[in-house]
C-alpha cells in the first residue's frame, strides 16, 4: 500500500477514452491545483477542524471506558469469557446499529446528532456511576452476578452511543471540504484514529489501577459535558436534512456510468424519514462496483478476523508481556503517520485503485512475515499495515463522499460499517477453535502438515499460527489481484471518475468549475464536455463544448 501521487493529477481509471476532453475554467497556477491544501483556520474547513477536535476528544473517552470495563472485569472476575463477551456485546452492538445510526445522520442536522450522541452517551455513564456506587464491590467479583452484567451491558451502551458520531464526520467532510481536498480531510480522520488507539490504552490502564471505574466514568462525564458546551459555540452551514446543499454537485446529482445516483425522484421519496433501507439498498446497486466495493471490505475484515483471534498468542510466543505492549505501542503511532501523510499527500485522482494496492501490499506483508519466526519480521509486516491502513480508510470514504448523494451518506456510510463490522467477529470465533484443534496438531509431532514442510517451516503451536497466517495473507492477495482484474473495479472507478464533485455548502469554500460528466458516462457523444460553474445545480443552464 503506497501512497498515490499528489491529488489531481492522472485521471480515473476507465473513465475517460482517448477522445475525450476536460477543461476547466479555474484561473488557479497548475501547481497550486495539483497540490490543494488543507486550510483549516478559516472558513468551513474551520468548522471541520472544530467536529474534528470534538470527534477526537469524544472517541478517545469512549473507547478508554471500553478498554477500562474490559480491563476492570478481567481483574475482578479473572474471568476469560468475561472480557470475551465485552469484546463481543461491541462488535455485535456497532454491526447492528449501523444503519439505523446512519438514518439519523441523514434525516437530522448533523451537530445536532453528535450532541445528541455525547448526551445520550453521559446519561448513560451517569445511570452506571449510580449502579457502580450502590453496588457492593464483592458482588462485581461474581460473574454470575446479575449487577455485574447490568453494569457491563449499560456501559457499553454508552460506548454505542457514541457510534453516531463516526458515521456523521466523514459526511461533513463532504459539506464542508472543497471536493479536490477531502482525502486530505479524511487522511487526518484516520489521523485521529490513529491517535485515539495509541493513547486510549494507557488512559485505561492507568485510571482503572487509580481508582478502578469510578475514575473513568467522572473523566468520561466531565469531557462529555465540556463535548457538549464546546459545539454548542460551533455554526455549522448546513441545509435541511434530507436536501442536497444548495450547490450543485454528487451530493445533488451524482452521475454514473451505466447508472445514475440521484438524490430525488429515484431515492427520495420514502427516506425522507425512517431508516429505509430498501431505499438504501436500491441506491448502493445504482451506483456501479459500488456494493463489490463493500462485499470487498467485508471480506477483509472476514478473514482480517484471523489476525484478531491469534495476533496476541503469536506475538507472545516470541516476546514477553511488556514488550509486545510496548510494540503495539509504537505500532499504534504509525497510524498516526500514516495518516499524515495522507493528509500531505492526498490519495491521487485514482483511490479505488490505491485502495486495491494498499490491500495487495498488506497481505503481501503478511503473507511474508509468518515464514520466519522472527519478531523483527513481526513487527516489519505490522509496520506496513499500520502505517498504510489509513491511506485504506480514506480511499474509500474519499469514494463514497463522491458517488453517493449528501442526504444518503449517513445511511451508506452506516450500511457499510453494519456489514464490514459483521464479518469480523465471524471469524474470530471460528477460527480459534480450527487453530487449536486442527492446524496446531496438524503441524506438531507426527502430524501430516510437520512432516510435509515441518524440516524447513518448524512445527509447534506458534508454526501453526504461522501457518494460518501465511495461508490467509495468501488468499486475502489473491482475491485483491482478481479484484484489480475485474470489471466492477472498472465500473466503480468510472463511477468515480463520472459523477460530479460534492460541493462545500452555499458561502463555503469552492474548488472550481465540475464537470457533470464526460463522454457517453453523461449520456453525450463521447466528445463532448459538459461544465457546470460551482453554484448552480445540475439543472442550470450550462454550456457545452465538442
Amino acid at each position: 500500500m503506497t501512497p498515490g501521487p499528489p491529488g489531481g493529477q492522472g485521471g480515473d481509471d476507465g473513465a475517460r477514452g482517448a477522445g475525450d476532453t476536460v477543461t476547466t475554467a479555474d484561473p488557479t497556477p497548475e501547481a497550486d491545483r495539483a497540490q490543494p491544501r488543507l486550510d483549516l483556520r478559516h472558513g468551513t474547513q474551520r468548522v471541520f477542524a472544530h467536529l474534528l477536535a470534538s470527534n477526537a476528544v469524544v472517541s478517545v473517552i469512549n473507547y478508554t471506558v471500553w478498554f477500562a470495563i474490559t480491563f476492570w472485569v478481567f481483574l475482578e472476575t479473572r474471568s476469560v469469557f468475561a472480557t470475551g463477551m465485552v469484546a463481543g456485546i461491541f462488535v455485535v452492538a456497532t454491526a447492528a446499529t449501523g444503519i439505523w445510526f446512519g438514518s439519523l445522520v441523514d434525516n437530522h442536522r448533523k451537530r445536532a446528532v453528535m450532541q445528541g450522541s455525547a448526551v445520550a452517551s453521559a446519561v448513560v455513564y451517569a445511570a452506571s456511576l449510580a449502579l457502580y456506587l450502590l453496588t457492593p464491590p464483592e458482588v462485581f467479583r461474581d460473574v454470575t452476578s446479575w449487577q455485574l452484567w447490568a453494569f457491563i451491558v449499560v456501559l457499553m451502551l454508552g460506548v454505542i452511543a457514541g457510534n453516531p458520531r463516526a458515521i456523521a464526520l466523514p459526511t461533513l467532510v463532504t459539506l464542508l471540504v472543497p471536493e479536490d481536498r477531502r482525502d486530505r480531510a479524511n487522511g487526518l480522520v484516520g489521523t485521529v484514529t490513529g491517535t485515539s488507539m495509541l493513547v486510549t490504552s494507557v488512559i485505561s490502564g492507568v485510571l482503572v489501577a487509580s481508582g478502578g471505574m469510578l475514575h473513568v466514568l467522572l473523566l468520561a462525564l466531565v469531557v462529555l459535558a465540556a463535548s457538549v458546551v464546546h459545539l454548542a459555540r460551533v455554526h455549522v452551514p448546513e441545509p435541511e436534512p434530507g436536501t442536497a446543499p444548495a450547490a450543485g454537485g454528487a451530493a445533488a446529482a451524482g452521475a454514473t456510468e451505466g447508472g445514475v445516483a440521484q438524490a430525488g425522484a429515484d431515492h427520495g421519496g420514502s427516506g425522507a424519514g425512517g431508516v429505509d433501507l430498501r431505499g438504501t439498498w436500491r441506491l448502493v446497486r445504482g451506483v456501479p462496483g459500488l456494493v463489490p466495493l463493500i462485499a470487498f471490505s467485508c471480506f477483509n475484515n472476514f478473514i482480517g478476523g484471523g489476525f484478531m483471534a491469534l495476533m496476541d498468542a503469536y506475538g507472545l510466543s516470541l516476546v514477553s508481556v511488556q514488550v509486545w505492549g510496548l510494540l503495539w505501542g509504537g505500532l499504534s503511532a504509525l497510524m498516526i503517520v500514516g495518516g499524515l501523510l495522507v493528509a500531505r499527500l492526498g490519495l491521487g485522482s485514482r483511490p479505488v485503485r490505491l485502495l486495491l494496492l494498499v490491500n495487495a501490499a498488506s497481505w503481501t506483508a503478511t503473507m511474508l512475515f509468518p515464514l520466519t519466526s522472527s519478531v523483527v519480521s513481526l513487527t516489519a509486516a505490522m509496520a506496513v499495515f499500520m502505517l498504510l491502513m489509513p491511506f485504506a480508510e480514506a480511499a474509500e470514504q474519499t469514494v463514497l463522499q463522491r458517488v453517493v448523494p449528501y442526504e444518503r451518506q449517513g445511511r451508506v456510510f452506516g450500511f457499510a460499517q453494519s456489514v464490514e463490522q459483521s464479518a469480523a467477529p465471524l471469524t474470530a470465533f471460528l477460527m480459534g477453535p480450527l487453530t487449536q484443534f486442527v492446524v496446531v496438531p496438524l503441524m506438531s509431532g507426527d502430524g501430516a502438515g510437520a512432516r510435509a514442510i515441518g524440516g524447513w517451516f518448524g512445527t509447534g503451536q506458534a508454526r501453526a499460527i504461522a501457518l494460518v497466517f501465511v495461508i490467509t495473507g495468501l488468499v486475502g492477495l489473491v482475491v485483491t489481484l482478481l479484484a484489480l482484474a475485474s470489471p466492477q473495479y472498472r465500473r466503480l472507478s468510472a463511477s468515480y471518475a463520472a459523477a460530479q464533485a460534492a460541493p462545500a455548502p452555499a458561502g463555503g469554500p469552492a474548488a472550481g468549475p465540475v464537470e457533470v460528466g464526460v463522454g457517453t458516462a453523461a449520456g453525450l457523444p463521447a466528445d463532448v464536455v459538459v461544465e457546470v460553474p460551482v453554484g448552480l445545480s445540475a439543472d442550470a443552464p450550462t454550456r457545452s463544448r465538442s
